[in-house]
């Protein structure tokens, strides 16, 4: 068991070491969550190119489709030209019928190619005008998410650079501490969103606000060792009740700590459902 001199020394290191390793994972958790801030940025410039290029091959069967109309068109003139051209050597109503009906058809055609060749001129222009707007759209967003990217990784090298000094803090702070306590105070860190030291005040453990056992809160209000809350997992230190504080529970049916042998020391946060099943009233 460590000496009373020696508990308190290691309660102020880790008081220290909490705000330290705190401020760490807080900027290692934000280092981390780096590339998920342009994935949606980086969704969208795909996404965009993909429309571009399905706007280009439809563009491309559009200006292959104008000019086989363009074809088609010049050759229903040519026939309908030539068919004129013949109606002053006719000699026959046969021949007059026939020809005049092969103008009418030549017509036909040159009327309906020519009605496809403005609608696909049409198309073509709509195109290159969206193709226009999408392409100015793409090169704004790469443009913002360059900028995007040059001004994080400017903030993440300072941010790298203080988690390399918190680093090195607490190297130096922890060299001659316990390992097996280090590790299990950097779960706790982690878990317990940087809190990992909490009071016992009136019995009770002020992290989770359970009520625990007389003389486990005796052990603790003791400070001859490191003692850890057996639902939240949190260290415990002793805090003095005010007054006008009236904790509700009945010390002899609060048991000991032999009703505690199943719970595991590492509860996650997901437990709070059950804590709740205990309830601490304070009165101001």
């Amino acid at each position: 068991m460590l000496g009373v001199t020696l508990i308190a020394a290691t309660f102020e290191k880790l008081r220290d070491l909490q705000d330290l390793l705190s401020e760490k994972i807080e900027l290692e958790q934000e280092i981390e969550s780096v590339p998920k801030m342009f994935t949606a940025q980086n969704e969208l410039i795909v996404r965009l190119k993909k429309s571009f290029i399905e706007k280009n091959q439809d563009y491309e069967a559009a200006k292959v489709a104008e000019a086989e109309f363009r074809e088609m068109l010049a050759q229903a003139e040519t026939a309908r030209e030539e068919a004129e051209k013949k109606m002053d050597s006719i000699s026959t109503q046969r021949e007059y019928e026939a020809l005049d009906r092969e103008i009418h058809e030549a017509s036909e055609r040159e009327a309906q190619y020519r009605k496809d060749l403005q609608q696909e001129e049409r198309r073509i222009a709509g195109l290159d005008e969206q193709m226009k707007q999408s392409e100015a759209f793409i090169e704004q967003q790469e443009a913002e998410l360059n900028e995007r990217r040059a001004k994080t990784e400017a903030e993440m090298a300072e941010k790298k650079q203080r988690v390399d000094v918190l680093q090195k803090r607490e190297e130096a702070l922890t060299e001659d501490m316990d390992k097996e306590l280090l590790f299990k105070f950097d779960r706790i860190i982690r878990n317990k969103k940087g809190r990992g030291i909490v009071s016992v005040r009136g019995g009770v453990c002020t992290g989770c606000h359970m009520i625990l056992p007389a003389q486990f809160a005796n052990d603790v209000h003791e400070g001859k060792e490191i003692v850890f809350c057996p639902y939240c997992s949190r260290i415990l230190y002793h805090e003095e009740a005010s007054e006008d504080e009236v904790i509700l529970f009945d010390t002899e049916s609060v048991g000991s700590l032999a009703d505690l042998d199943d719970l595991d020391e590492e509860k996650d946060d997901d437990d709070d459902e059950d804590e709740e099943e205990a309830t601490v009233n304070f009165e101001d």
